[in-house]
């Protein structure tokens, strides 16, 4: 009975967002201006968070201007959730006005000799609008994106939806060989975006880099996809060219990666986004908790063998030679 009253809840709240996301987006802005003041302000939202990751970042940077970066940083996350959600109902016109996507016909080069691309970017600037190239696209190829389906059914769809109004196929992780494998018999060549800048699970680290002022664990599962599938290899660099306005231009990096020595292009891809990040540091989800894991308890807790990630020792039995108290703190 508490599923059933859950999931009516879910949908009428997906619903009312339908339905508000017919209003223009200078109202939605206006209500973006409405959730900056209570997130930042009232609620704190994940503010000592955001200040730790953006001062170890930054370190060279004063305090005046970290706080800066701070508040430009929570406007702007306001402003990616209501234009999530207007992604519902805007239109198509509209859409290719405000998300403008540069170096395509290097893409284009690639489809016609069917060869498949991938196209590693990050939570930078609003990556959900990144899923209406198709607009920008011919029909030659697919235009792809891998992710994790959410645990809830009616959220995971009504996401589903959002991303794939435009044109754009979404392939879930665990089927991501398989598919694009499919693809390629069928004769249909894709462009495949990899949202390259989570944090990694423990047992799929294999590679460590400095990035931002930290020794930053890598997720390399992108550039195994690439790699294996012979796709060529991308960076999408976004910028935010004002409120409601953004540009992804495609660089490529190299047209055949396959001769690459392993964790190369994971290492240039980081690299980039490091750059990215430099050059306008308010639009990088500095809310998620990306350093919590350190190379000390990777060395400690786990060992590489034969390329596989294995447990030398659990998390309690870290935590108790860290200390219980200073561990869990951290």
């Amino acid at each position: 009975m508490k599923k059933k009253i859950l999931t009516t809840l879910i949908n009428l709240g997906f619903s009312l967002i339908r339905l508000l996301s017919r209003m223009p987006l200078r109202i939605h802005y206006c209500i973006s201006d409405v959730m900056y003041l209570i997130t930042y302000h009232c609620i704190h939202y994940r503010r000592k968070v955001v200040r730790e990751n953006l001062t170890s970042a930054f370190p060279e940077k004063p305090l005046k201007e970290i706080k800066k970066i701070e508040r430009e940083f929570y406007h702007w996350f306001c402003d990616y959730i209501v234009e999530t959600f207007k992604m519902a109902t805007i239109s198509r016109e509209e859409m290719s006005r405000r998300m403008v996507f540069k170096g395509t016909e290097a893409i284009e080069q690639c489809w016609a000799e069917g060869q498949s691309c991938g196209v590693m970017l990050g939570h930078y600037c609003n990556w959900e609008w990144v899923s209406t190239l198709p607009l920008a696209m011919s029909q030659k190829g697919l235009c792809a994106e891998l992710y994790h389906p959410i645990e809830n059914p009616e959220t995971n769809d009504f996401f589903l939806q959002l991303r794939q109004r435009f044109g754009s196929v979404c392939i879930p992780m665990e089927r991501a060989l398989r598919d694009i494998v499919k693809y390629r018999q069928e004769g249909r060549p894709l462009v495949i975006g990899y949202i390259a800048d989570q944090k990694p699970n423990w047992r799929n680290i294999h590679l460590w880099m400095p990035f931002l002022n930290h020794n930053t664990p890598v997720f390399t599962g992108s550039e195994r996809i690439i790699k294996r599938t012979g796709q060529a290899f991308f960076y999408g660099d976004v910028r935010r060219i004002k409120r409601g306005y953004y540009e992804c231009e495609f660089r490529l990096i190299d047209r055949h990666p396959a001769h690459i020595p392993d964790f190369e292009l994971s290492q240039r891809y980081m690299q980039e986004m490091e750059k990215t990040i430099r050059r306008d540091p308010a639009y990088w989800l500095w809310s998620h908790d990306r350093w919590s894991r350190t190379k000390e308890e990777f060395d400690y807790r786990f060992y590489i063998k034969d390329d596989k990630v294995y447990e030398k020792v659990t998390e309690e039995e870290y935590a108790r030679h860290m200390g219980w108290k200073s561990y869990w703190k951290h």
